[in-house]
């Protein structure tokens, strides 16, 4: 049976997070409380009571006024529209290729459309983003870094499977790459696609030197974000880069 937690992983930065026992993973939502309050993923429609249900735990969910996530997909923006219909001035916060691709089509209102680079304001809080097209996979992928708690908001990058705590100090490289080899073992193969500029890209995530890191699934994690990306940069270099 699956359960739905929230915990405070940064000042005004909470963990929502459903273990559905199974697929043997935690789909995770990243609310945060400012001015003008941004939700990030919406985890899939049939989730949406219960992650609903947690915001309500930290704010009004009608006061929810930007909705980000990395690329299209059911655990990231699967709710969008029932978000849209539940917080009145929200929009989903994506990049052009995920606006003019799919979000402007599916969803109820049209989106934010943010370049490559542009600051998101929502009061206290600046969200940088960055296009990442295929890291952690899809042509519309892209991240959000929030300037001034160091946080990368990074989707299935640094991906773990089980049940996990909110928060650790620990690495995270050796969990994402047992879910690699755990997956790349599977139906699910491949879905961490490796390309010409993945390196590039990750180098890129690296400079921001972030200091907390939240994944969409597993722990968040926190201390030297340089270091843990460009230990994960690595690893995945050695396992995945050799593959056709």
């Amino acid at each position: 049976m699956s359960r739905t937690i929230v915990n405070e992983i940064a000042p005004d930065v909470f963990r929502i997070s459903t273990f559905i026992p199974e697929f043997n993973l935690g789909f995770n939502q990243f609310l945060v409380k400012d001015e003008q309050p941004l939700l990030y993923h919406t985890g899939m429609r049939g989730l949406f009571p219960a992650v609903k249900t947690a915001v309500t735990e930290v704010l009004d969910p009608a006061s929810i006024r930007w909705i980000g996530f990395s690329h299209f997909e059911a655990d990231e923006c699967g709710a969008l529209n029932e978000w849209l219909e539940t917080a009145p001035r929200a929009e989903a916060a994506c990049g052009m290729v995920a606006a003019l691709v799919n979000v402007n089509d599916f969803a109820v209102r049209p989106a934010r459309v943010l370049q490559d680079g542009e600051v998101l304001e929502t009061g206290k809080r600046r969200f940088r983003y960055r296009a990442t097209p295929q890291v952690p996979h899809a042509w519309d992928a892209g991240m959000l870094f929030e300037e001034t708690t160091r946080a990368l908001f990074c989707s299935d990058l640094f991906h773990q499977v089980g049940e996990r705590e909110p928060i650790t100090r620990e690495s995270i490289v050796g969990r994402f790459r047992e879910a690699l080899v755990e997956y790349n073992a599977g139906p699910f193969a491949h879905y961490l696609p490796y390309t010409p500029r993945t390196e590039s890209i990750l180098t890129g995530l690296a400079d921001l030197k972030p200091d907390v890191i939240l994944p969409m699934h597993g722990s968040a994690f926190q201390g030297n974000g340089e270091q843990a990306i460009r230990e994960m940069a690595k690893m995945l270099g050695n396992i995945l880069g050799g593959l056709p």
